[in-house]
């Protein structure tokens, strides 16, 4: 990332080294860096301080952020919370559009629920939406993020021929498809992580990556059949 502006700079959180090299090869460097998650990040709801500071992930990923962390006095290896030392306009977390994607993104954002709640609060933080699907009809190429988006697509076709498949996962994007998809600030699509969605993030947060096992118990009980389709059973 080449600008100085930390009003126009934009951070990746990147699922893995694979995705890390399209995303590289994709992104406009003058505004734009990447830095790749390796594995499944710790809990940070289940975990304690001297813990979360022992993981090299966390701690590398607080330091790029580089406005320290809202800790109190329980961080003392961590420098105190300045969010004008914050380098970045917005971070972006971007994993694949899988049940792993979706886990990792899931506890990268206990990260900032965690240590970094300001950042939301301040609009901050968002997460990329990936494609589903890959559909070519006349040479020219659609993305679909959800089933109905691709029957809408394939409908206004007008019964042309065309060729469907699963979209890739990140590390296999041509980086290209990774500009257009996940990158070029015309064409992605962002989610951003709201304050107003706070209280019940973190119900659910805690209920199903905290402590309160009854509480868990008690909501898979009464929601989780509506989760059975997509359930890795």
């Amino acid at each position: 990332c080449r600008s100085r502006d930390p009003e126009h700079r934009e951070l990746y959180i990147v699922e893995g080294d694979s995705a890390m090299t399209s995303c590289k090869l994709g992104r406009d460097a003058e505004f734009q860096a990447i830095i790749p998650v390796r594995g499944k990040t710790l809990n940070c709801l289940k975990s304690d301080y001297d813990r979360i500071f022992k993981s090299e992930i966390i701690v590398d990923l607080l330091k790029v952020i580089g406005c320290g962390v809202e800790v109190g006095g329980k961080g003392k290896s961590q420098e105190a919370f300045d969010i004008g030392q914050l380098k970045w306009s917005k971070i972006i977390i971007c994993t694949d559009a899988d049940e792993d994607g979706y886990q990792i993104r899931t506890l990268i954002l206990t990260i900032f629920y965690r240590l970094l709640p300001t950042l939301i609060k301040e609009g901050r933080v968002y997460i990329a939406e990936s494609p589903l699907y890959e559909i070519t009809c006349k040479n020219q190429i659609y993305f679909a993020y959800d089933e109905n988006e691709k029957q809408k697509i394939v409908a206004g076709f007008g019964g042309a021929k065309y060729t469907l498949q699963r979209s890739k996962g990140l590390g296999e994007n041509e980086p290209d498809m990774m500009w257009q998809t996940t990158m070029n600030p015309e064409t992605r699509r962002l989610i951003k992580i709201m304050e107003a969605d706070r209280a019940k993030t973190e119900y659910i947060f805690e209920t199903l990556l905290g402590d309160d096992l009854s509480e868990r118990k008690k909501f898979i009980a009464e929601y989780g059949r509506e989760y059975l389709a997509e359930a890795d059973i």
